[in-house]
């Protein structure tokens, strides 16, 4: 009897050890891909707005670093990607706006854009699906290049309208 409890601890014994490698060496690789295709693209910007945001170096280069996400293959390049974008966010905020640019409207939709970069790093940093805040981030940028169309576009003098005489 004993020697039958023996074989069949044994048997178990070799059967757990047995599937726990087979976990150990599987990985999923789905998991670290990520599919750049369905993201939205860039809001265009007008040209009359472009010509001003040329001479904005601070602008260009936070322009090259978002182009960069579009060509990201796996989680730990979209990592890279979002450090460089933190990195660019930050120095345009410490830069001087052109002048037409420099409002709270600009300003507050740029803190907006961060807010969303922060958070898909944040997701990455604890190992979540970061599709959601990438696709949220994707769309802040679009409505903070789309707030220089609408300024180039308006006809509407605020100085007009907000004085007392």
């Amino acid at each position: 009897m004993q020697k039958f409890f023996a074989l069949g601890v044994m048997v178990l014994v070799l059967i757990s050890c047995g599937s726990g490698d087979k976990k150990e060496g599987e990985t999923d690789s789905s998991v670290f891909d990520i599919s750049t295709e369905k993201w939205p693209k860039k809001t265009p910007i007008n040209s009359k707005a472009m010509d001003i945001l040329k001479s904005w170096p601070e602008f260009n280069a936070l322009e090259t670093s978002f182009d960069a996400l579009y060509s990201i293959e796996n989680k730990e390049d979209l990592k890279l990607v979002i450090e460089d974008l933190i990195e660019k966010q930050n120095l345009l905020a410490d830069s001087k706006y052109p002048e037409f640019f420099d409002i709270s409207q600009v300003r507050s939709r740029q803190k907006v854009f961060k807010t969303y970069v922060l958070k898909a790093k944040d997701y990455l940093e604890f190992q979540q699906d970061p599709q959601e805040p990438t696709l949220e981030m994707i769309d802040a940028y679009n409505i903070f290049r789309d707030h220089f169309n609408i300024i180039i576009n308006s006809t509407l003098d605020t100085k007009l309208i907000l004085e007392d005489e």
